[in-house]
């Protein structure tokens, strides 16, 4: 991040986990600031990025590593129902998918979460009790980001008291591309607040960009560095509802912000793609660029998730052909 990232260094070794290093803080005090700070960032090269995302994209891997790196995208998904017609018994269904998603092959291991609409975390709380899938809940007027504030935190504040241990939030896009950056930043941090409880515990929150609407790669790495600032646990692609969602130069854009946010605070940030991810081989190509670009200690589930609610089958079907040598059907596991 060349200078801006030596700047924010300087002053990270002395600042308290959780904190924000000083020029950091300084930068977001005021709207001019932190549009002077966001504006001052390093352009995002296009056709390098785009280059080097389809580079990585080419690579491929092998026996022992092409098993691990399918268990691990199977411990990395978000399985995910957010439609209208969502049941208590569709909800059920994925969290019992989740926790044991091959019943055949108890070496297959859970899923991270499953992701539903507030109206249902109580219904997966219960379905998930005594696991270790966490339960994420989308708020804030997903997925449009339209609403008022006290309604977004209201929203936010019911899914918490619900069950959620983590909460997707969708920041307001029509605010950070007419450049009212500090509105987000402190719609950001407010629902941060409302993400904890009275005992002191909390959600955690992932900010979702919608960066199909952002128009340019210069805007991902800003909205990247605001919602990081303003408190955000992870980063996240998109809602899954606007095309196009993920992809891999975006996310490459997010996996650098994330890479020099803690080069300049010694703070983690974890990033989500979401939305257009089949495949087993899709999956592998992203987790070959976090190795790549973030680097390894991003290869867990509590820093890279999968925002998916097909993914899953693919990734079950590839395990079952390393096994045994043959494809099961697509209709061999339970269709999300």
């Amino acid at each position: 991040m060349g200078a801006v990232t030596q700047t924010l260094s300087s002053t990270a070794s002395s600042t308290p986990d959780g904190a924000l290093p000083g020029h950091l803080a300084e930068a977001t005090s005021s709207d001019a600031s932190l549009r002077r700070f966001l504006h001052g960032l390093p352009g995002v090269d296009q056709v390098g990025a785009e280059a080097r995302a389809a580079s990585l994209g080419t690579r491929s891997i092998k026996t022992t590593a092409k098993a691990f790196a399918l268990d691990l995208a199977v411990r990395m998904v978000d399985l995910t129902t957010l439609e209208g017609s969502d049941t208590p018994g569709k909800v059920r269904a994925l969290c019992s998918k989740a926790m044991r998603p091959d019943p055949a092959d108890p070496s297959c291991p859970a899923a991270a979460a499953v992701c539903v609409y507030p109206d249902m975390v109580a219904t997966a709380k219960q379905a998930l009790a005594g696991s270790d899938v966490r339960i994420a809940s989308v708020a804030t007027a997903f997925p449009s980001g339209r609403a008022a504030l006290d309604i977004k935190l209201a929203d936010t504040r019911d899914a918490v008291e619900a069950g959620a241990d983590e909460i997707d939030m969708v920041i307001d896009r029509g605010a950070f591309l007419s450049g009212r950056y500090l509105e987000v930043f402190e719609e950001i941090v407010a629902v941060r607040e409302a993400c904890g409880r009275p005992d002191g515990s909390g959600a955690h929150l992932k900010v979702i960009f919608e960066t199909g609407e952002l128009q340019t790669y210069d805007n991902v790495r800003r909205v990247s560095w605001l919602a990081m600032a303003a408190g955000a646990h992870f980063i996240k692609t998109s809602t899954g509802k606007i095309q196009p969602a993920a992809t891999l130069p975006v996310t490459m854009v997010m996996l650098e912000a994330v890479r020099d946010y803690r080069e300049a605070t010694g703070q983690m940030v974890g990033v989500k793609p979401a939305g257009g991810i089949r495949t087993a081989k899709d999956a592998i190509k992203y987790l070959v660029m976090v190795n790549e670009v973030a680097g390894p200690d991003w290869l867990d589930p509590d820093w890279f998730r999968f925002g998916a609610s097909t993914l899953l089958n693919d990734l079950l079907m590839q395990r079952t052909k390393m096994t045994t040598g043959r494809y099961s059907g697509p209709d061999y596991f339970t269709l999300d």
